[in-house]
């Protein structure tokens, strides 16, 4: 039994001893990448990139699941966009997580939800096609760490498919594997954690309501969130990555974080309550043991482009100062 204890100990001081991700979501756009634009992001600190090809549906309703490999797919989201991003990043010392995404043409993928048992066997036949493609080309590019799924919550209730998937992933993909979790009603409730190496979580938590609030705010608004997480942790034993985490550069920033620019009416931007939001992440979440890495969204490779006032990019804003200072610790 002591010896148990021991052995235990041991992984979990080797699981902490881990470098912390210190990623982005990488804008896979339609012109190539080069060995410039990925210093640029090495430069800022940051250590981990994740990459997201897509894969589209009709609708909530449509059982077919069709990748996106034609000719009007842009470069970066392309097989070989996804390879020389991750050969040039490698290259820098950077590190690649590949984390698949379904587009539907109408609505949002946690809306995904079958009509008929029929429609379900169907749409997980033709899921398993599409991310098992991609769990063979992250094979293939040796990407350490593959997402299996992005905020298909009322899919993973399906509990026993998603774990013949998993195992199905797993014989032709040798790195570690995540899931990436909504932060509203979906992250405490996945039954396959266990199956995985990562809890992943898309954490646009809510942090506060006010028009203009202060740090100590905004620290306030991540208690329950950090508690949330802290328990799941301890019950799946598992690491935490926040697969997607991101803030709009507008006062209401920290109010509704997962919203569009463009869903929003009348906003005012701020690059501070932006940089605020980013700030408070670092305080409050970073230094907490069983996070074991971040992926800010979201971040554009070619500095020519012209980013919105209001994206959630932190490039050429307040919050890429804060973002670097932290990631260079």
């Amino acid at each position: 039994m002591r010896l148990l204890w021991i052995v235990m100990g041991c992984w979990a001081l080797a699981a902490s001893a881990q470098p912390k991700h210190k990623g982005v979501c990488w804008v896979g756009g339609r012109e190539v990448v080069t060995a410039t634009q990925v210093q640029a992001a090495k430069d800022a600190g940051i250590t981990w990139l994740s990459q997201t090809p897509f894969g589209w549906q009709d609708s909530a309703h449509s059982p077919l699941v069709q990748s996106n490999t034609g000719t009007r797919v842009w470069w970066g989201e392309s097989d070989e966009g996804l390879m020389v991003t991750t050969q040039l990043a490698r290259d820098n010392g950077i590190q690649t997580l590949l984390k698949p995404h379904l587009w539907l043409r109408q609505g949002w993928p946690g809306d995904i939800a079958m009509k008929s048992e029929a429609d379900w066997t169907l749409w997980f036949a033709s899921y398993e096609a599409f991310i098992l493609r991609y769990a063979t080309l992250a094979e293939r590019s040796g990407i350490p760490i593959f997402c299996i799924g992005t905020e298909l919550q009322k899919t993973t209730v399906h509990e026993a498919e998603w774990r013949a998937i998993i195992a199905k992933i797993r014989k032709v993909y040798s790195g570690k594997l995540t899931y990436a979790a909504n932060f509203h009603d979906e992250f405490e409730h996945i039954r396959f954690w266990d199956a995985l190496d990562y809890v992943g979580v898309q954490a646009y938590f809510s942090l506060s309501s006010q028009e203009a609030p202060t740090l100590a705010d905004l620290r306030e608004g991540w208690r329950q969130p950090l508690a949330a997480l802290e328990a799941l942790h301890k019950k799946c034993r598992k690491p935490v990555l926040f697969t997607e985490i991101g803030y709009r550069s507008t006062r209401d920033a920290a109010r509704e974080p997962w919203r569009w620019p463009q869903a929003t009416d009348h906003v005012q931007q701020s690059e501070q309550a932006q940089a605020d939001c980013y700030e408070t992440f670092f305080q409050s979440v970073w230094n907490q043991k069983w996070l074991a890495g971040v992926y800010f969204w979201k971040w554009y490779p070619h500095p020519g482009h012209r980013h919105h006032a209001v994206d959630f990019t932190p490039q050429q804003k307040k919050a890429e100062a804060v973002l670097k200072k932290w990631f260079s610790l």
